[in-house]
């Protein structure tokens, strides 16, 4: 399936390209026969990731993050997470008041943030450089409205996450035909 078609699929779906960019970024980063030969695997993956060259900083797709979970190295680790889920989300200034702290040596990490003016703190377990997933879960609770949400495909120790309504995501495992479909990320 051409490049092009599948890119106007998952646009339709509700994950276009990002304004400014091309087919010509997503061919830097791999070649054409590889997208065309599994249609819709490699660039639902690539989709998440920032574009490989410049202008650095530019994301594939606003709708969607490829989250490596082995992401913690210390303090603004968590206000990171929060961010890139709020740009996902497409609600970039969800959460004011956002700041986290982590300290390794005595195992003490928090994340606290306001959202519709009621203020959140949460305990962060720390396990090495591992995100704790149940507080990235609570922050995905939080930004879920108008019957959007968040949906996953496992990558190993990475997800690809994805902002979409329950009836494009169905839509899109019908394109997977059963490879790694996407499914609902689990909160509290």
């Amino acid at each position: 399936m051409e490049l092009e078609a599948q890119i106007s699929r998952l646009a339709e779906l509700g994950l276009p390209l990002a304004p400014a960019i091309s087919v010509d970024d997503l061919l830097y980063s791999l070649p054409r026969d590889l997208f065309e030969r599994e249609p819709y695997e490699y660039l639902l993956s690539l989709l998440g990731a920032e574009v490989e060259r410049e202008p650095w900083g530019r994301w594939f797709c606003d709708r969607a993050w490829s989250f490596d979970t082995e992401c913690v190295h210390g303090p603004g680790a968590y206000v990171t997470i929060a961010r890139n889920l709020c740009r996902i989300a497409g609600r970039p200034d969800a959460f004011t008041h956002l700041r986290d702290h982590v300290d390794f040596e005595s195992g003490e990490a928090w994340l606290e943030y306001t959202i519709g003016g009621r203020r959140q703190r949460w305990t962060v377990e720390v396990c090495d450089d591992w995100a704790d997933t149940l507080v990235v879960s609570y922050l995905m609770d939080d930004l879920e409205q108008q019957g959007r949400r968040f949906f996953q495909r496992d990558n190993g120790q990475s997800a690809h996450l994805y902002f979409l309504d329950e009836a494009a995501a169905h839509e899109v495992n019908k394109l997977l035909d059963g490879r790694r479909p996407l499914v609902p990320v689990l909160g509290r």
